[in-house]
C-alpha cells in the first residue's frame, strides 16, 4: 500500500522508500498520471487524498475530483480515495474535496488525543482539533475557513502584499505594491527558514532561487530596485512579513487550543521545524523519520492499512 495527496500545487506519494515530494501544479495541466506511473506496476495498491480539486484549471470541484480520480486510477486501478466523511470511496464523490487533513486527524488522534495539529504546508496551514475528530466529520474548506481550522498562507506559495499591506523602508511608512513580485519562499530563504531545496515552487518572477534573486524580488514589493533600498531594507520587508504570518498562524492556534480544550500542539509540515521552536511543541517530522512533510499522504497510508484489518 501506498499513500498519494494530490494537492493543487504538490503530489506528495508516501511507500516504504519514504516521502516523494513533485511539483505538480494542476492549474498548468501538470502530467498527474505520468508522475504516478513511476510507483505502478509493483502490485501494491493506493490510498488517496487530495485537495487540488479546487485548482482553477477546473471549472468546479466536481471536476476536479473526476480528474484526479481518473489520473490515479490511470495507474491504480483498485485505488481508495478518503472522504471528509471518513470513509473510504472507490469512485469520484463530493466527499472526497480536500479531505487530506481529515486523513491525517483519523490517523493522530488517538497517538495525541489531546492536541491540536499544526500542519504548515507551502500554502496553507491546517490547525485541527484531534481531540474532536466526530465535530470535524463532513467539514468543508469554506466551513474551516469560518472556523479558523484553515489558514490560507504557507510557507513557499503566498503573495507577500496578501498579508504585509505596508513595511517600513529606512524609517518610512511604505504601502506595498499588490502585484505578485514576492512569495512566502522568498521571505523564509532570506531569513534562513528554509533553504534553496526547499523551494520547490516556482519563482514569483520565473528567476534563481538564490539570497540575492530572492531579495531583489522582495525590493520590488515596495516598487524599488535592490540597489535603491539596499539588502538591509529587503531583509527587512522578510522580517515584517513573517512577523505577520506567524501572528495569523499563532492566533488562530491558540483560538483553537482555548475552544477544544487542547494541552499540546503538533507540528507537521515544511513549517514544523519553524513553528517547533516558536512553540515549544512537539515536531512529527522527527516522531515520523521525516515523512511528516508529506503528513496526509502517510496517514492516509495508515488508515487504509488500519482500515482493511479490522
Amino acid at each position: 500500500m501506498i499513500g498519494i495527496d494530490v494537492g493543487g500545487a504538490n503530489l506528495k506519494v508516501v511507500d516504504d522508500g519514504g516521502a516523494h515530494i513533485h511539483y505538480c501544479p494542476l492549474w498548468a495541466e501538470a502530467p498527474l498520471a505520468d508522475l504516478l506511473s513511476a510507483y505502478a506496476g509493483r502490485g501494491e495498491n493506493a490510498a488517496v487524498v487530495m485537495s487540488g480539486e479546487l485548482a482553477d484549471s477546473f471549472a468546479c470541484k466536481a471536476e476536479g475530483i473526476r480528474f484526479i480520480v481518473d489520473a490515479v486510477r490511470e495507474q491504480f486501478p483498485d485505488a481508495l480515495f478518503y472522504g471528509t466523511d471518513g470513509r473510504f470511496h472507490d469512485g469520484p464523490v463530493p466527499e472526497l474535496a480536500a479531505a487530506n487533513w481529515l486523513a491525517s486527524a483519523d490517523w493522530l488522534r488517538e497517538r495525541h488525543p489531546s492536541a491540536v495539529l499544526l500542519d504548515v504546508g507551502s500554502t496553507t496551514a491546517d490547525i485541527i482539533p484531534l481531540g474532536q475528530f466526530d465535530d470535524l466529520l463532513g467539514l468543508t474548506d469554506l466551513l474551516r475557513l469560518q472556523k479558523g481550522y484553515l489558514v490560507y498562507t504557507g510557507m513557499l506559495r503566498t503573495n507577500v502584499a496578501t498579508i504585509l499591506r505596508a513595511a517600513e523602508i529606512n524609517g518610512i511608512f511604505t504601502p506595498v505594491s499588490t502585484e505578485y513580485f514576492a512569495c512566502s519562499a522568498d521571505a523564509n530563504l532570506v531569513l534562513g527558514q528554509i533553504d534553496a531545496a526547499d523551494y520547490t515552487s516556482a519563482t514569483p518572477d520565473g528567476g534563481a532561487v538564490t539570497m540575492e534573486a530572492a531579495l531583489r524580488r522582495l525590493a520590488r514589493v515596495v516598487c524599488s530596485d535592490l540597489e535603491e533600498i539596499g539588502e538591509e531594507a529587503a531583509r527587512g520587508i522578510a522580517i515584517q512579513f513573517c512577523a505577520a504570518q506567524q501572528g495569523m498562524i499563532l492566533r488562530a492556534v491558540g483560538e483553537c487550543m482555548q475552544r477544544s480544550g487542547a494541552q499540546e500542539v503538533v507540528c507537521a509540515g515544511i513549517g514544523a521545524t519553524l513553528f517547533t521552536e516558536i512553540l515549544g511543541s512537539v515536531n512529527l517530522n522527527r516522531d515520523l523519520g521525516g515523512m511528516a512533510d508529506a503528513l496526509p499522504a502517510c496517514a492516509v497510508r495508515e488508515v487504509a492499512r488500519r482500515t482493511a484489518s479490522s
